[in-house]
């Protein structure tokens, strides 16, 4: 099963308004904060900056950005972006949804675009499918299924992942006010968040839901493992390379009420997070490729003449 040229130049035109939606609010941040590396510090989590000067982007912002541009491109040239298109379309609207109850206006309709344009991904992934006569769904005109070795160990990755991120969340609820946990979850005061920004627990969830599917897709083989899992692993790298840039330098967290950095668990967290999302992008990037359609002359045809004709051809 692939996709239609016409689904696929619109899905890589959605893709790219969605980029062009963060480019447009990264730019903004750019001319307020100049060429400084204060809008790296709160991309990383560092606190006590002043109210104003909160920024409308967050890495997730970044390594969606990143997300939209590959699947744009990827589009253009290849007829199997189906499960491309739906992976980033949902991850978008998972991501995008703490967006409809913020208090900023410029957050909501943000996020009504985002959730507008995500959908919109989705529907045609789902309408611009096509069969071409080499198989149906999973037939040899679909995209093939991972080899079994890359497969089970992103999976096992992607499962170890997903556990111990949502460990940490359990057990970080149990140690700081309920009103912090409820605000980790749906955002608002006592937290500062940008714009753009996904509230850290909510974060959390939807990465621990992406890796567990990650891991059942894999230990199934399915064909949209791929996809699914190379969004997982680059969320993971991010989620846990911040971590560790905050890990290396505790003094950055001295404000906050979360515990604090040397927590054990936390450190496995981010180490494990950034090396595990690494392997992952790895494993799932170039372990497969498209198999070529087998030939099949058409009915009704005369075979071809030989090279050499005997007499009376």
């Amino acid at each position: 099963m692939t996709v239609t040229r016409s689904a696929r130049l619109l899905g890589a035109s959605l893709c790219a308004v969605l980029a062009l939606v963060i480019v447009v609010w990264l730019l903004r941040d750019l001319a307020l904060f100049g060429p400084s590396l204060a809008l790296l510090d709160y991309w990383l989590g560092a606190p006590g900056m002043p109210f104003h000067d909160v920024p409308a982007t967050s890495l997730v912002d970044l390594l969606l950005l990143l997300a939209y541009t590959v699947t744009a491109v990827t589009a253009t040239r290849s007829p199997l972006a189906a499960p491309a298109f739906t992976v980033v379309g949902l991850a978008t609207i998972a991501l995008r949804l703490p967006g409809l109850w913020a208090a900023d206006v410029e957050a909501l309709v943000t996020a009504l675009l985002s959730l507008g344009l995500a959908t919109g991904l989705v529907v045609t992934a789902a309408a611009g499918r096509r069969f071409d006569g080499r198989g149906g769904p999973g037939g040899p005109g679909g995209p093939p299924r991972p080899r079994s070795g890359p497969a089970i160990a992103a999976g096992v990755l992607c499962l170890l992942g997903g556990l111990i991120v949502a460990v940490w969340e359990l057990r970080l609820t149990t140690r700081i006010p309920s009103e912090i946990v409820i605000a980790r979850l749906t955002g608002g005061r006592p937290l500062l968040l940008s714009v753009l920004s996904v509230p850290p627990g909510w974060l959390s969830a939807v990465l621990v839901l992406l890796l567990l599917a990650v891991a059942c897709a894999a230990f199934a083989r399915a064909r949209a493992t791929r996809p699914f899992g190379l969004l997982a692993g680059l969320l993971l790298t991010g989620y846990g390379a911040a971590g560790v840039l905050v890990v290396v330098q505790p003094g950055w967290y001295a404000a906050t009420p979360a515990p604090p950095v040397s927590d054990t668990l936390y450190e496995v967290l981010v180490w494990y997070g950034m090396l595990a999302g690494i392997a992952v992008l790895v494993l799932l990037g170039g372990t497969w490729r498209p198999r070529p359609a087998p030939y099949h002359p058409a009915p009704g045809l005369p075979p071809a003449p030989p090279a050499h004709r005997p007499p009376g051809w």
